[in-house]
């Protein structure tokens, strides 16, 4: 073809050459195409010649070279044509031949993808943009390009390239996808650039893939958190799932101070579970001040701390420190070894039917006890290297527990362990240092006079207590007088005051020991010093169980385990705190031996019997307590207030117990 239009181009030009030279003329050719030139013998005149002929051969010769250039500019296009039908033959048949060598490459494409509309419209346009551009593919040759700065010949073969995004080929089932950095562009992808004559450039290969994009169809699981501290990267996932589709874009491209060229990627479907992962008070932080939040996160779970203590969880509990352990290459543990981890397990949640559930935790008490049965040379972790990790965990973070103990053991905080004293109970409290927590005794001491205020409770006074902590003073004095002012008024004014106690006091779980600091005031009768008292109590006289039992036990046995232990000591605790006692070792041990006493308390006359030695003493059917019961004292005592502010106000005094009628108390038996 190309042959044939050079033959027909040069008898076209001969043909123009032979018309010229007949009427004297000679055809040149110079840069700038075909010129005609007067040659009446064979040789172009030169100017000078041409002016030395007469005016009449001159005129001849121009009309003569203007008929010839006529047909010079006639046979130019005719030559232009020529080329411009050759090259559409050209291209047609390059193109046919393109066609047929390609379409059979994209058949098995097609036959694969023919459910996908979109992958078919792809592969047309492949088909298309490969046919036209069939002549380039014979120009690459594998060789750099003659300019650092220029792309090499086979740069625009990189239009044909798929750019992966997600592949699922080695995926079974649904993808679950865990993200740990969930900023903008990790959860809805990126267009990379690269600088260009000191320009931001892209293609489409430069497009990466994000979360969303790798969970799409699946599950993608997210802490709440760290979505939260990227403010883009929260809004841009909100707006995708309401949207139904990711959108790759540049989250500033407002803000953007240099030029850049970018993409704008057409929205992909989305179909994603998402899993956020956090505490219920972000939950209903979001859900109370985030409008966008609760249409997509609709299905709220909420996973308990702990679980129930029985045979499966225990066998569930060592299947997984034998997986840990292997996946790991950490040494195996021994049966006394898994049973001490259970042990803590229900330790940590402080209750003997239960076991945690935070099993991060317990994946590292099972690698540091590898790590100790390793430096003990133990073939199997042992209950021993267990409780020795226990141990360690807990001295490196008890320094605050050790002040304390230090300014005990001191004197400067006072704490007596023996004796006795009039109106001061040995209370505990709970004091946390990050995750650790330990008991701390306290002196809670109660000042009694006549008077009618009522109990002042000097830690609220002194904007110390907090409002459970208060709620639990003001019911001292609802069963005060629902049990001693039967027949006059509560002529009580007292204050109950934490000795020592500098920090914010909360919560109710000395009440009862404040209540007994009242009534050893109110009756004259000392208490043991040897006994601690926790638990909370009600109206009724009824104690009621608290938290922190195992720490606040623990708390006080530590002090009195420092100055000797005769036997004396204990704590009262109550009695439905019992099944969440699990105490170290040592308190067992001691409790066992008979040389520290843990009571269990249902009632406040109970503890009135173990801390004062007497019979708190019931109400017989006269409606009056025993003679010489510890209440018998306290109401005694509370007449006497009466009987003194009648005396001061100059009323007449009430009538002896023995001349007043009798009315039955609501409370006493028969």
């Amino acid at each position: 073809m190309l042959e044939d239009l050079a033959r027909r181009q040069q008898a076209e030009i001969d043909g123009l050459e032979e018309a010229a030279r007949a009427e004297g003329f000679a055809l040149l050719r110079t840069l700038r195409g075909l010129a005609l030139a007067p040659a009446p013998r064979g040789e172009p005149l030169t100017p000078q010649a041409f002016a030395a002929l007469s005016k009449e051969e001159q005129e001849g010769i121009e009309a003569r070279g203007s008929a010839l250039e006529a047909r010079r500019d006639a046979t130019l296009r005719h030559l232009r044509q020529l080329e411009r039908e050759t090259r559409l033959a050209h291209e047609k048949l390059v193109s046919e031949v393109a066609a047929a060598a390609i379409r059979p490459l994209t058949r098995e494409l097609r036959e694969r993808f023919q459910d996908l509309a979109a992958v078919e419209r792809y592969l047309d346009q492949v088909e298309e943009d490969l046919i036209a551009h069939a002549g380039e593919f014979r120009q690459i040759e594998e060789e750099k390009s003659p300019l650092p700065f220029l792309p090499p010949p086979g740069a625009f073969l990189d239009r044909y390239r798929v750019n992966v995004l997600v592949d699922r080929s080695s995926t079974r089932g649904a993808p679950v996808v865990v993200e740990q950095n969930p900023t903008h562009s990790r959860l809805l992808g990126r267009i990379e650039h690269r600088v260009h004559f000191g320009t931001l450039v892209t293609d489409f290969t430069l497009i990466k893939a994000g979360a969303l994009h790798l969970a799409n169809g699946g599950y993608l699981i997210l802490e709440a958190k760290d979505v939260l501290r990227s403010f883009l990267g929260w809004e841009a996932l909100k707006q995708a799932l309401k949207g139904r589709a990711i959108r790759i874009e540049e989250p500033l491209e407002e803000l953007r101070l240099i030029s850049a060229v970018s993409l704008a990627p057409e929205p992909i479907p989305l179909s994603v579970k998402v899993v956020l992962i956090g505490s219920p008070l972000l939950y209903h932080l979001l859900y109370a001040l985030d409008e966008d939040f609760r249409e997509p996160f609709k299905v709220k779970v909420d996973f308990d701390d702990s679980l129930p203590r029985t045979a499966e969880v225990e066998l569930l509990y060592a299947r997984f420190v034998g997986g840990a352990c292997r996946e790991e290459g950490l040494r195996p543990f021994s049966p006394d070894g898994v049973a001490r981890l259970i042990e803590h397990g229900s330790r940590v949640v402080a209750h003997q039917g239960r076991l945690t559930s935070r099993l991060g935790e317990l994946l590292d008490l099972v690698r540091e006890a590898a790590f100790w049965a390793e430096r003990h040379q133990h073939p199997l972790v042992t209950a021993e290297d267990v409780r020795h990790a226990v141990t360690q965990k807990t001295y490196r973070a008890n320094l605050p527990e050790e002040r304390v103990g230090r300014m005990l053991a001191e004197g400067t905080l006072l704490i007596a362990t023996d004796g006795e004293a009039l109106g001061q109970v040995n209370g505990i409290s709970v004091l946390a240092s990050g995750d650790h927590a330990f008991g701390r005794p306290l002196r809670i001491t109660a000042r009694t006079f006549a008077g009618e205020p009522g109990v002042v409770d000097i830690e609220r006074e002194a904007k110390l207590g907090g409002p459970i902590h208060s709620k639990g003073v003001l019911i001292l004095t609802g069963f005060l007088a629902g049990r001693y002012a039967r027949e006059s008024p509560l002529a009580l004014s007292a204050s109950i005051a934490f000795e020592q106690q500098y920090e914010e006091v909360e919560g109710d779980s000395a009440s009862s020991a404040e209540l007994y600091a009242l009534l050893s005031s109110l009756s004259g009768i000392p208490l043991s010093q040897g006994l601690a008292v926790t638990g909370s109590v009600n109206q009724r006289g009824e104690i009621q169980p608290v938290g922190g039992i195992n720490e606040k036990i623990e708390g006080f046995f530590d002090v009195c385990r420092a100055r000797g232990l005769p036997g004396r000591q204990g704590v009262l605790n109550p009695e439905a705190n019992a099944r969440h006692l699990m105490l170290r070792d040592d308190v067992v041990e001691a409790a066992r031996e008979g040389r520290f006493q843990i009571h269990a308390l249902s009632t406040v006359d109970e503890g009135i019997a173990l801390l004062s030695g007497r019979e708190a003493g019931e109400r017989g059917p006269d409606g009056r307590f025993p003679e010489g019961s510890f209440n018998a004292s306290v109401e005694r005592a509370l007449a006497e207030n009466v009987a003194r502010l009648k005396a001061l106000r100059g009323e007449p005094p009430a009538l002896p117990h023995d001349d007043r009628p009798h009315v039955p108390h609501p409370c006493s038996k028969g």
